[in-house]
Formats: structure tokens, C-alpha cells, sequence
């Protein structure tokens, strides 16, 4: 299905809104709006024929779940790979960041900064800055480079580090008090997450008792008591 096709079943504005999403995967998606929505469609067209030559009762499921997959895919797909993102990219910040004020603290200015920073360190988050230093590079300003970067970036905590940064370039403000109060907010943030997480972890272990050890526990209890009456 080529792009033409799409655009006559979709409406801009939804193809825009899937981009968005595809961005908020980071530099390194290999997929557009475009081969997104022809999978989907594709895919949807083989699960109703599934549903319908498998299933007794394929002529009303096979509507109803082609219908709500097609719908609800995008949400589902996107906005859990986004979230995870995101607190990759939180934690990693920490570091990032750190390095980055520290070079900064040496004497560098913003992108030699930027640059070795992100040369320095192996992960998501210095890929991505890597591509606004390539950008730079190819002609475009920090400011232009910085701007498209937070469209990338899945974090309203680094993406108000982002907006740091540009003022900083602009006006030539200090930024490194502003960095190293945003690592110490990044750092709290992690530590409240993690314990939230923590504190749901007896009711998981609770719910995963009832579901499954349950049963078991019943079973081994009369078992028994069963074998013997039908003995």
C-alpha cells in the first residue's frame, strides 16, 4: 500500500499524530505513519479472516475484535514503548547530565560540551545528542538541533533540562546550578517511583497467591478426600 493510498483512508492529522508517537521512539525507529498503518491494516484483514474460518462463531467476533484491534493497536503498541522509554531515558539522565555539567564546569562551552559528553557515554540519551551535534554540524543552529531533540524525547523532566539548555545558549545564563538541581530532582523522582513500586508488590504477590498457589493448595488438600470417595 503505497503513501497516496494511505493519505486517502487517514486523515492528516491522524498521520501526524502517529508520527508524533514514532519520534517519541527515538532516532533509531525504522518505521513511519505509513508502514504503520499498512501493517495495521494488513494484519487487521488477517485476523478477521482468522476469526472467521476458526471460530463457530467468526461472523459476529470476527467484526467485533478486527474492530477493536484496529482501534486500539496505536494506544497500545505506542504509549507502553513511550512510557518505558521514558524512564530509560530518566535514568540515564542522571549520569548524562552529570558529565555533561562537569564539562561544562572544566572550561568547554555548550556543545564541546555537549559533544564530548555524549561521546563519552554509551547509551540512549547520548545517542540522541549525538544527532543534535551531527545536526549542528550539517548546518543547523543548537537552538534548531535542541528544539527537534524534544520532540524525540518521551521526558517532561528532561525535556525541561532541554529548554535549560537552550535558554542557556540563547542569553547565556548559568547553567550548571540548573543542572545539578534538576539531577537532584531526577534522582528524588527515581527514589519515589521505586518505592511506589515497592509498596505494590504485596498486593502483586498477594493476587499471584490467590491465582495461582490457591488452587494448588486446595487440591493438595482434597485430593484425598476425593480419591477416597470415589474409591
Amino acid at each position: 500500500m503505497n503513501n497516496n493510498m494511505v493519505n486517502l483512508i487517514y486523515r492528516e492529522k491522524t498521520i501526524n499524530g502517529l508520527n508524533k508517537k514514532i519520534k517519541l521512539l527515538g532516532i533509531n525507529a525504522k518505521y513511519n505513519a505509513y508502514t504503520f498503518m499498512t501493517l495495521r491494516i494488513i494484519t487487521s484483514i488477517f485476523l478477521f479472516i482468522m476469526i472467521l474460518f476458526l471460530n463457530d462463531f467468526g461472523y459476529i467476533l470476527a467484526p467485533i475484535l478486527t474492530y477493536l484491534y484496529y482501534v486500539f493497536l496505536p494506544n497500545l503498541y505506542f504509549n507502553t514503548k513511550i512510557k518505558k522509554r521514558g524512564r530509560v531515558l530518566d535514568y540515564q539522565a542522571m549520569y548524562f547530565f552529570e558529565i555533561l555539567a562537569l564539562s561544562i564546569e572544566s572550561g568547554n562551552n555548550l556543545i564541546k560540551a555537549i559533544k564530548t559528553t555524549s561521546n563519552s557515554i554509551d547509551n540512549e540519551l547520548s545517542l540522541e545528542f549525538r544527532e543534535v551535534i551531527r545536526e549542528v554540524e550539517m548546518g543547523k543552529s543548537l537552538d534548531e538541533a535542541l528544539t527537534l531533540l524534544k520532540e524525540r524525547i518521551p521526558s517532561d523532566t528532561i525535556n525541561n533540562i532541554i529548554l535549560n539548555i537552550r535558554e542557556s545558549n540563547l542569553f547565556g545564563n548559568n547553567i550548571i546550578d540548573t543542572l545539578y538541581n534538576q539531577i537532584d530532582y531526577i534522582r528524588e523522582k527515581i527514589v519515589l517511583e521505586n518505592r511506589a513500586r515497592i509498596s505494590k508488590l504485596p498486593l502483586k504477590i498477594s493476587i499471584i497467591s490467590v491465582v495461582f498457589f490457591l488452587p494448588l493448595l486446595l487440591l493438595l488438600i482434597l485430593g484425598p478426600v476425593i480419591l477416597n470417595y470415589f474409591g
